[in-house]
């Protein structure tokens, strides 16, 4: 058995590139080769309308986004972790929120940003008011595309809100209702194979996002059956081989669904659990590859 652990040919951001590295031991350690290639790199052709055989593997862990080689590895007859629309639908966060809408879970109120195509027009200012006027302030102000936090954003008051209405309006994004309960907090829950491995809770006293990349420490924390729940459910809805799932606190405590990664790294949860998160998804994979 042989596989291929695909990450950004760049090696951004690093984290990942140690996500591949630990995984590629575990796999290893399970019997099971596998080589790590920048994804960029991958002979992705088209040719005479067909897709070519882009890697000679069994199976391919997918750790970038380029929808376009997941897209193409999938077509070509690749088994890949997670698969190509898992991946799609949480890298765009409002693909993420609709996915899991009307299934009973907590999301903090959303608004969709209008599509602007023009440079020199204006967001209306009846409809950032009309936002306003929904959740109060402070707003929270979302790209649909990023990660570590970056992209994301709060407006205190209207010329803030307009402010980034107008920076963003080429770009997609989405318009949040904050949570103040506790703000700069959230628990991020491992998922593999369907079912929750271990957890963290970050917390960021100088901002209200808790990335650890943006000064977020985490630390141990044992969720309550709610909270596990909710992340299974994540994973399930959205066909996840493997996931992290961020989750904020309500008013009352209970679970509120912030975004779900699908590549979340693994250096700061297995330092601070002190669990091999990257061997049980060397041993899911193995387990996946081998019941085929």
């Amino acid at each position: 058995m042989k596989g291929v652990i695909c990450v950004n040919p760049f090696g951004e951001p690093k984290e990942s590139v140690f996500f591949a590295e630990r995984l590629k031991e575990e796999l290893l350690n399970s019997g099971v080769f596998s080589e790590i290639i920048g994804s960029g790199y991958a002979d992705n052709f088209l040719t005479c309308g067909k897709i070519n055989d882009i890697l000679s593997c069994d199976f391919a862990v997918f750790m970038d986004k380029d929808k376009y080689l997941s897209a193409c590895l999938e077509k070509s007859g690749v088994r890949l972790f997670n698969s190509h629309a898992s991946i799609r639908v949480c890298d765009d966060k409002g693909e993420t929120y609709i996915a899991l809408a009307n299934c009973g879970l907590n999301i903090p109120e959303t608004v969709f940003a209008p599509v602007c195509y023009n440079q020199n027009l204006r967001i209306s200012e009846e409809f950032l008011q009309k936002v306003a006027a929904k959740f109060g302030y402070p707003v929270i102000v979302k790209e649909s595309f990023g990660s570590m936090g970056k992209g994301v954003f709060k407006a205190d008051d209207f010329k803030e809100l307009e402010n980034l209405a107008e920076r963003l309006k080429m770009k997609p994004h989405l318009y949040q209702k904050y949570l103040p309960f506790k703000s700069g907090t959230d628990v991020r829950l491992i998922v593999v194979g369907g079912k929750y491995l271990c957890s963290m809770i970050r917390e960021n006293k100088g901002d209200f996002r808790s990335n650890v990349a943006l000064g977020g420490k985490g630390s141990v924390y044992e969720p309550n059956g709610e909270f596990i729940a909710v992340a299974e459910k994540c994973a399930r809805i959205l066909g996840l081989d493997y996931c992290g799932v961020d989750l904020l606190f309500g008013e009352h405590g209970e679970p509120y669904v912030c975004e779900v990664n699908s590549n979340a790294f693994i250096t700061e949860i297995e330092r601070i659990t002190g669990v091999n998160v990257a061997r049980a998804y060397a041993e899911h994979i193995v387990k996946s590859i081998k019941s085929v």
